[in-house]
Order: structure tokens, then C-alpha cells, then sequence
């Protein structure tokens, strides 16, 4: 009789496979013989033996129904309540000119709608030497800008005083910028534009730079205030800030200010050059 070699790892890999088609079939028929007629997809009316869904809240529903409280609502979502703020965003001394400036915005409302007002202007030995306070009734149209309807009061302390009708937005623009621009009209045809953009780069968490950009215009020229009609100046400044907490923060600064057109034939008139560099050191504050 001639015994025959067997090669036990030539028939592993075949018998693995029938092991695993023979798992695959025993499956299969199980669940053929489960019964699905009890499997419904959820819908239609709660069992009699369901919870309450009012037991969470003890029975009691804002508004209305059965446990609903009486007298007024107890119960209020933020954006109902009224708020207020109050940003000192400059409150600086300018080395060169020896001159404060401030620059404040305060508003009391709830998210919606809400009452503003900007402040902002120069005081130069003591004495206001220009302001500009706004007025203004806001209202958000989206979760970052808000339209702002009111009116502007400019005083000069050499000068005529100007009254404007307000219209502007203020909001943050995507990649973080912080945008107010605002369009204005007087008496006599006259219309000015205004825009203002910062930014803030976070060095640490306590020490932001800050650049800044303002500019301003007008149609038509403005001899009693020393002020052309087109674009009339531009200023481009970065200020450094270490928040000793959100609330209260030095800083120091750099700012370039240019005037055009007959604005700056005005300064040079005056005995002043159009285009002036300033040193800063203030504080930023709100609360």
C-alpha cells in the first residue's frame, strides 16, 4: 500500500473560506425566521402609559395650557431684556499737538433695537477745540450689523456749527473687522460721508495690536470750518494695548493723518502742514 503526503498548509486557506461562507449562511437563516410584524416605525398617537411631557417642568408651561402661571410672563430670554455699554475705544494725548482725544460710544436696548450715542473730539488747552456727537436709533438686520438712523451735531470752537441727518451701519465684517460708515445730510445740499475700520491682532492674550483706518468727505466745500469737498483727510494709525483685564487697557500708538484737495490748501493757508505723524498714549476702557 503507497501512503500519499498530505500538505496540511495547502488546504488551510480553502478551509477557512467554507468556515466563513458556512457563518455567512447560518446568519442569514436566522434572521429569515425573526419575526418583524411588531416593528413599526415610531408615529402616531403616545402609549397610554406614556410620561407626561410637561413633567419636566413640573407641570408649568411658559405661556399657556392647563399649568401655565397667571399674571405676566415669569420667564424671559436675553434678547428681551434691555442692556446698556458704555466703550471708550480712545482716550489719548497726542504728543505733537498736545492735544486729548476722545472717541466713546454708549448704547441701552435690547439685541434688536437699541438707543446710541458716539462721542468724539478734540480738547486743546483745556478748551474743545471740535466735536462730533451722533445720535442714533439702532436696529440689527443680521447677527453682526446693525442700521443706525439719527442725528449729527458738529461744533467748532472756530467755525460754524453743523447739523446733520444720519444714516450708517456698524458691525464686524467677515475676517474680523470692526466697520462703522455712516453718510450724512444737511442744509443747503450738503452731504458728507464718513467710514472708520480697526482691527485687532491678538499678540497674547492681554497685548493686542490694533490698526486703524478713518476717512472722511464731503460734496461741497465748508470755508467756515476749513474744509474742501471731496475727499478731505484720511488717517491710518496702530496702537498697542496690554489689557490688564477686558475692561481697562494703556496703550501707545502711531497715527498719520493727510488731508486733500481744499482741505489741505486750507492748512497750508493757516500756516500748518497737510499731513501730520502723532504719537499716542491713552487708555481703551468699557463697561
Amino acid at each position: 500500500m503507497k501512503l500519499v503526503n498530505v500538505d496540511l498548509p495547502s488546504i488551510r486557506v480553502p478551509l477557512n473560506a467554507l468556515l466563513l461562507c458556512a457563518s455567512f449562511a447560518f446568519a442569514d437563516a436566522a434572521m429569515a425566521q425573526m419575526d418583524h410584524s411588531n416593528m413599526n416605525a415610531q408615529g402616531g398617537s403616545a402609549p397610554a402609559d406614556a410620561r407626561d411631557p410637561h413633567a419636566y417642568a413640573d407641570g408649568y408651561t411658559l405661556t399657556e395650557g392647563p399649568y401655565a402661571q397667571p399674571g405676566p410672563r415669569q420667564l424671559k430670554l436675553a434678547d428681551e431684556h434691555s442692556f446698556w455699554s458704555v466703550l471708550g475705544d480712545r482716550l489719548e494725548y497726542q504728543a505733537q499737538s498736545q492735544a486729548t482725544v476722545y472717541d466713546l460710544q454708549g448704547w441701552y436696548g435690547t439685541t434688536y433695537d437699541r438707543l446710541v450715542i458716539k462721542a468724539e473730539g478734540d480738547i486743546v488747552s483745556g478748551a474743545f477745540e471740535e466735536s462730533s456727537t451722533d445720535l442714533l436709533w439702532g436696529h440689527a438686520i443680521s447677527a453682526y450689523f446693525d442700521t443706525q438712523l439719527g442725528v449729527r451735531l458738529d461744533q467748532y470752537d472756530e467755525g460754524t456749527n453743523r447739523e446733520w441727518l444720519a444714516l450708517g451701519v456698524q458691525g464686524l465684517a467677515p475676517y474680523w473687522f470692526e466697520l462703522d460708515v455712516a453718510a450724512y445730510i444737511g442744509n443747503n445740499g450738503r452731504a458728507a460721508l464718513s467710514a472708520q475700520a480697526e482691527y485687532e491682532l491678538l499678540l497674547t492674550q492681554r497685548l493686542i495690536l490694533q490698526p486703524r483706518a478713518e476717512l472722511n468727505a464731503y460734496s461741497q466745500a465748508d470755508p467756515e470750518n476749513r474744509l474742501g469737498s471731496g475727499l478731505s483727510d484720511l488717517a491710518l494709525g496702530v496702537r498697542l494695548r496690554y489689557e490688564f483685564n477686558r475692561q481697562l487697557a494703556p496703550y501707545i500708538g502711531v497715527e498719520w493723518t493727510n488731508t486733500y484737495g481744499g482741505t489741505a490748501d486750507y492748512r497750508r493757508v493757516g500756516g500748518k502742514k497737510p499731513a501730520d505723524t502723532q504719537f499716542v498714549a491713552g487708555l481703551r476702557f468699557w463697561f
